[in-house]
């Protein structure tokens, strides 16, 4: 019968015992004990060689493998990681290939497995599967057609100083435009950094961002002080649904990075960690591969905007088929024979109404070129935004058009 699970051992003992008594040949004592004649003259091999311990099992795994990593590499890919913690195998891999272009490096499932051994994987917990509802998006088919801000949330620096992490980042090409350590979240603050990526990288053509302060704002249609400045000098604002964080993913994945990175523990003062930043943006920028790039990094695929920024923000224009009524401090204007409310934003501005039905009934309203709400005329209220799309299902599309979007003439089809 064949070797029992339950006594191994000991059967190949009673086999070296048989042998050595002289009374059988090999073929009759393999018969005997169900094992084949390689196996009965390999079993008395090891115990020659090796005594009772040649009995024991022993791994059936290989003792050289040809496509283990040789130790030198091994070294390099660890020191890589070690420089790069929040690296991943994918990452590595591509990191040495553009600098060693001459060796042949291990495939990333292989490096995964390295780091796996050596300690360095942390579990990941598994998520539920995330889906976006609503309006679709404007596409980042190109740079500079869409850039994403935020917020990431704030912590305090050593020092017990308030530090409020705001990015800028072009959705398309993933390359970090701004990384800067903010004392507070309003309009203010965030104003003069645009400023400065505006007139450093030229004007995208639409801004997404988050509903809370300071991109969206309590009045009419969400709009906020800093929303309307975009309007002014070019941009179009894009907010994403509420509550709907993955609708900014490419920011938010950024956001899980730059506290590893920056912010685990934080810095001592906003000086130093803003130091940290800028070193995170110029490796996330032209170090970093980028898996969403074919592994190139953003610094490589990025080019910067041909409309110009020009100061100061140029005056709300409209043309002649629509109604203009300037904003009263208040953030009222006048309409008809009474007054509709619009919001403190847009105080001291204007806005242009545009009938858009036979019986003048719906007048569509507008913030330069960007439609804001739609007016009831009747009822003299302004509609919802579920109200003005059952409304506009029972127009002619030709009648709520909206003003054009100015569009770059490299840039086409950007929804206005």
């Amino acid at each position: 019968m064949p070797w029992q699970e339950t006594g191994v051992e000991l059967e190949r003992m009673k086999f070296i015992v048989e042998w050595y008594s002289g009374e059988w040949t090999m073929s009759e004592l393999c018969r005997q004990f169900g094992v084949s004649r390689p196996t009965g003259y390999a079993l008395v091999q090891r115990f020659q060689t090796d005594g009772l311990d040649g009995l024991k099992d022993r791994s059936s795994a290989p003792r050289r493998h040809p496509n283990a990593v040789p130790d030198e590499r091994a070294r390099r890919i660890l020191k890589v990681r070690g420089d790069h913690p929040s690296w991943g195998p994918v990452k590595i891999k591509a990191w040495l290939e553009k600098r060693f272009a001459h060796e042949t490096w291990p495939a990333a499932s292989t490096i995964g497995e390295l780091l796996k051994r050596e300690g360095l994987v942390a579990p990941r917990k598994r998520q539920r599967p995330r889906y976006s509802f609503g309006e679709p998006l404007t596409p980042a088919s190109d740079c500079n057609r869409v850039w994403c801000a935020d917020f990431k949330g704030w912590f305090r620096t050593g020092d017990g100083q308030r530090c409020d992490p705001f990015t800028l980042m072009d959705a398309c090409s993933r390359y970090l435009l701004r990384c800067q350590a903010l004392g507070r979240l309003d309009g203010a603050s965030v104003q003069p950094v645009l400023e400065a990526a505006f007139g450093e990288f030229g004007l995208p053509q639409v801004l997404r961002t988050d509903n809370g302060p300071p991109f969206g704002g309590p009045g009419l249609g969400g709009l906020s002080k800093l929303a309307v400045w975009l309007i002014k000098v070019g941009v179009r604002p894009e907010r994403i649904e509420p509550g709907k964080p993955q609708q900014n993913g490419r920011l938010e994945r950024l956001h899980r990075t730059l506290k590893a990175e920056t912010a685990s523990p934080p810095a001592a003062n906003r000086n130093d960690q803003q130091a940290r930043f800028r070193a995170f943006r110029a490796e996330y920028n032209e170090q970093r591969p980028h898996g969403a790039l074919a592994e190139r990094t953003p610094a490589s695929v990025y080019v910067a905007s041909p409309r110009d920024y020009r100061r100061p923000a140029q005056p709300l224009s409209y043309s002649r088929e629509l109604e203009v009524r300037r904003v009263t401090r208040q953030g009222d204007i006048h309409w008809r024979n009474g007054v509709l409310p619009v919001g403190s934003a847009l105080a001291g501005e204007t806005v242009g109404l545009r009938q858009i039905d036979d019986d003048a009934r719906y007048w569509q309203m507008y913030v330069g070129p960007v439609p804001l709400a739609m007016l009831d005329d009747q009822y003299g209220v302004w509609l919802s935004r579920r109200e003005a799309a059952e409304v506009n299902k029972h127009l002619p599309p030709k009648t709520v058009s909206a003003v054009d979007w100015p569009v770059d003439e490299t840039v086409k089809d950007v929804p206005g």
